[in-house]
């Protein structure tokens, strides 16, 4: 609750109270932390789960990548990528390559986003794909914009709110 009040302060000082931390209480302050903006205390109290023994689960690791693109820390949020694979054998989920598109997105790296999108086993999702828009647009990549806005359209083409953000795409872009 005080996470997402904002109160960072008030939500360390309950989590810190509590006489036992599990996955679940890790998560809320990893994911607190994320929403809040704060990524290097995120990794920071990671380094401590890890250190507690606490086992991270698909939803810590969603954490920690919504974490490194709301910081703009794409290096770490690659690394938490490749060991969530390589080292917790957690396959990745549509959240997880959410998260990674719109980090790699937001820093200008939208070739790697679009590589990413690739290189998921199963059809992208449209808050996938949106992310992917929105970095064309912040970075004025009309070509690529023009190109994932048809694909947005081409996934839920019965939704009328696409058919606004592709319409708000080419608005833009003008």
């Amino acid at each position: 609750m005080y996470a997402k009040c904002g109160s960072m302060e008030d939500a360390k000082r309950v989590f810190d109270k509590m006489p036992l931390w599990d996955v679940v209480s890790w998560n809320s302050i990893l994911g607190g932390f994320a929403m809040n903006g704060h990524g290097k205390e995120a990794l920071t109290y990671f380094e401590q789960m890890c250190e507690e023994g606490v086992q991270p689960d698909d939803i810590t690791f969603v954490c920690l990548l919504s974490a490194c693109r709301h910081s703009g820390l794409v290096h770490e949020g690659l690394c938490f990528y490749a060991s969530m694979k390589e080292v917790y054998m957690i396959s990745p989920t549509e959240e997880h390559y959410t998260c990674m598109v719109d980090l790699l997105g937001r820093a200008g790296h939208l070739q790697e986003a679009k590589n990413m999108i690739k290189s998921m086993p199963c059809k992208p999702h449209f808050a996938t794909c949106t992310a992917l828009l929105g970095a064309c647009r912040i970075h004025g990549n009309v070509e690529m914009g023009e190109r994932v806005a048809k694909q947005v359209i081409e996934l839920e083409s019965e939704n009328a709110a696409n058919k606004h953000l592709c319409c708000f795409w080419q608005q833009a872009s003008l």
